[in-house]
């Protein structure tokens, strides 16, 4: 939980007031300084998991968009002044929104470029397709929980993410007719990779996917497609993640 000290508690009531009237600006002092602490505690994460990523520090420009997203934006009232801790966080319908350093560190593994087009599996709130919009990818985004998935889906057009495309549906089969993708990134744990999204791949693309039991550590797997079709993977992290659902 993220408290500062008692001038920081009244300005964050202060906010939550004048947001219900429509302007956030006042507030902005208190979520940049928030967001910096989100930050430090992403980067601290990343030097003790060192180990497991082989990285002691992330691209700059996914720190920089970590530190630029309102997260509390994504999160529901009662969850907001949590919304800047480094921890994942329940948004209803027993989804979470991931801990931030797990939307950083899955965005970095990736390293979508500018104009990639890049297919995310379990929109959630759509914090991380906001994210990888940032990074300035074409983002095609599914959810399969309908509620959810509209409630994203009008949240992201209100917040001006244009290049984010959303749809409800069974991510497990991907977006076949908007494939192939640069990149994927699976926001729910498989007990294996769906084949739909290795097809759904483009040569020389990568996905990250969290890959195992709901009932046990699951492990954040990087898959890999050359420009032969060929696929690598290799186990990056021991994480938790809700499971992806659907009839498959």
């Amino acid at each position: 939980m993220y408290f500062l000290n008692l001038k920081g508690l009244l300005l964050f009531h202060a906010c939550l007031f004048l947001l219900v009237f429509g302007s956030d600006a006042i507030c902005s002092d208190q979520y940049d300084e928030a967001r910096r602490a989100m930050v430090k505690a992403i980067e601290a994460d990343v030097r003790e998991t060192s180990f497991y990523i082989d990285k002691k520090s992330l691209d700059p420009r996914v720190m920089s968009v970590m530190g630029t997203v309102d997260r509390h934006k994504f999160v529901p009232p009662s969850e907001q002044s949590w919304a800047y801790a480094n921890r994942p966080l329940p948004i209803g319908h027993g989804q979470t929104i991931s801990q931030p350093y797990i939307v950083a560190l899955m965005t970095d593994l990736i390293s979508a470029d500018p104009g990639d087009r890049v297919l995310e599996i379990g929109t959630g709130s759509g914090y991380q397709a906001a994210v990888l919009a940032e990074m300035g990818a074409q983002v095609f985004t599914i959810e399969i929980i309908e509620p959810l998935a509209k409630k994203a889906s009008k949240r992201l057009a209100d917040l001006g993410y244009n290049q984010v495309k959303t749809r409800q549906g069974d991510g497990y089969y991907g977006w076949e007719e908007e494939a192939p993708f640069d990149a994927i990134v699976v926001t729910a744990a498989a007990d294996h990779v769906p084949p739909p999204l290795i097809r759904q791949l483009k040569p020389g693309g990568v996905m990250v996917i969290p890959v195992g039991s709901r009932f046990f550590v699951q492990q954040l797997v990087l898959v890999s497609k050359d420009s032969a079709g060929s696929i690598t993977s290799r186990q990056m992290l021991p994480v938790r993640f809700v499971p992806l659902t659907g009839d498959h």
